[in-house]
């Protein structure tokens, strides 16, 4: 494959190839909105899929590409097209974007294959917003201009809340919809007004151009704290933070399966992705004197969402506070001013992304067949289910962080940036990652252990196929990340021009 690519003119590959996946996804897009057609309705799915396969085989293409033909030789910016002099399309990929890309194509590829014959699910809608969504995050994690990386930062929360009112389980659904996208909408709108102000101020939203132009060597302290107060707000409330974590458990609670699957694994990740890409790099006093503050908040999220953790009764709740705080984790690593700290963090949202992809397919998996999330209704799922249990046993570690597991590397990586920069915060992280333990530990003693519930009984199918295959992927995935981590962090800084 070298050979023949070795021959390809880096023009051709710029221009052509990237523009064409493009038109391709927008192509399928449309037929599946439109179309009428008998035999691309009876193989909608069939078309989706293979289209994310090309797209997760394009992605791989290019990290494994020599210096001679890859596209991120020297510059990982890729000029496709300008429709407005001050807006200019972009496709980033260098190694932290192509990290964020990988993982959504890898979780949305699992999430078709997980409702593939589920009657449930069986409509074309259905599969339509789980691509928009993937087409959405995609552009998110690949734009250079910050106008329209807000653009599609916005845009992914319309699929999911189309996904979460229409799909959601129960009848408070629509509540956790409205919720999600009044939440999300409402705080970006403050990100807005800072993109506004790059174009009142400079004229153009291009974030080469904003880091090269004198308008940002010569931008003043003031200007710097408004400005990044602007970002910080509209990213907290996505990844979440205290006290804009509100919507977060009542729409992981009332989404489907792969709904909650997309928001804890992908959709949280754009906070992190916009905090390293923008406010770290625009904003870099800014993030120095407002990191108090940041430690502050994330230390509190930490403790309020592990202590309430343990008291919730509801499977999803569980993951979804240990979720908020996994997440204010890795902002301390963003915010701890120590590269291996940053680091960390970013191999931490990989590694988040894998765990509680796993954690919401085995509740989806236990749902399915008994129609409930209470704790107290089950138990002694281990004498029915083994290889179910054995599947939540290995991920119920994976979340606790135990070494050779994917969660530990990066939260190793977090404790030692923070623990250089300020030993307390380190003490307080250290805190919450005991209360996680509990929570986890908790959760899975009282579902696999203990007298069988005669309910339980009626139905006592372990898990099949489709089910074993998409966690054993994602096992796969967490064990090698815990093994050789070197090696995605090598694709992340040695591929990426963001330096820290």
């Amino acid at each position: 494959m070298h050979i023949i690519l070795s021959g390809i003119d880096k023009v051709l590959l710029n221009f052509f190839l990237v523009p064409t996946i493009m038109l391709i996804l927008l192509f399928i897009i449309f037929l599946t909105l439109f179309s009428t057609n008998y035999f691309f309705n009876k193989f909608y799915k069939h078309i989706s899929v293979y289209l994310l396969y090309v797209c997760l085989i394009f992605f791989l293409l290019f990290t494994t590409l020599e210096n001679e033909t890859s596209l991120l030789k020297n510059k990982s910016c890729i000029f496709l097209y300008s429709f407005f002099k001050q807006v200019q399309i972009k496709i980033n990929l260098d190694g932290i974007s192509l990290v964020f890309i990988f993982l959504t194509l890898i979780v949305t590829l699992l999430c078709y294959f997980f409702n593939w014959d589920n009657l449930v699910f069986k409509h074309r809608s259905y599969f339509l917003f789980l691509l928009l969504t993937c087409t959405f995050l995609i552009l998110a994690f690949s734009m250079l201009d910050i106008f329209l990386f807000y653009f599609f930062f916005e845009s992914v929360v319309i699929p999911v809340f189309l996904l979460i009112g229409i799909w959601g389980s129960r009848i408070r659904r629509i509540y956790a919809s409205y919720s999600f996208i009044l939440y999300t909408l409402f705080s970006s709108l403050l990100m807005f007004l800072g993109v506004l102000y790059f174009f009142d101020r400079i004229g153009n939203s291009d974030y080469d151009m904003l880091i090269n132009s004198n308008f940002f060597q010569g931008l003043t302290k003031l200007e710097q704290k408004y400005l990044w107060i602007l970002f910080f707000f509209t990213f907290s409330s996505k990844i979440p933070m205290v006290p804009l974590h509100i919507w977060l458990p009542e729409a992981h609670v009332e989404a489907p399966t792969t709904g909650s699957v997309i928001l804890a694994s992908i959709l949280l990740k754009l906070g992190v992705y916009g905090i390293l890409r923008y406010s770290l790099t625009l904003f870099p006093w800014a993030c120095f004197y407002y990191a108090p503050l940041v430690y502050t908040l994330s230390c509190i999220s930490v403790i309020y969402a592990s202590s309430t953790a343990i008291r919730q009764i509801d499977f999803k709740k569980i993951i979804a506070y240990a979720s908020i705080a996994h997440m204010n984790i890795i902002v301390l690593g963003l915010f701890c001013n120590q590269s291996i700290g940053i680091e960390g963090a970013i191999l931490q949202s990989l590694s988040h992304g894998v765990v509680s992809s796993a954690l919401f397919f085995l509740i989806g998996i236990i749902y399915e067949r008994y129609h409930s999330r209470i704790i107290s209704y089950f138990s002694g799922i281990v004498y029915i289910m083994p290889i179910y249990t054995l599947f939540f046993f290995l991920f119920t570690l994976a979340n606790m962080g135990l070494p050779l597991t994917a969660n530990f590397i990066g939260e190793f990586l977090i404790l030692n940036g923070i623990a250089n920069n300020n030993f307390f915060i380190a003490a307080i992280s250290c805190i919450g990652m005991l209360l996680g333990s509990i929570y986890s530990l908790r959760l899975y003693n009282k579902v696999s252990f203990g007298n069988i519930k005669k309910q339980l009984l009626i139905n006592n199918r372990d898990i099949n196929l489709k089910e074993l295959v998409v966690l054993t992927i994602l096992l796969v995935f967490n064990v090698l990340i815990g093994l050789c981590p070197q090696v995605f962090l090598n694709l992340m800084f040695e591929q990426s021009h963001i330096y820290i």
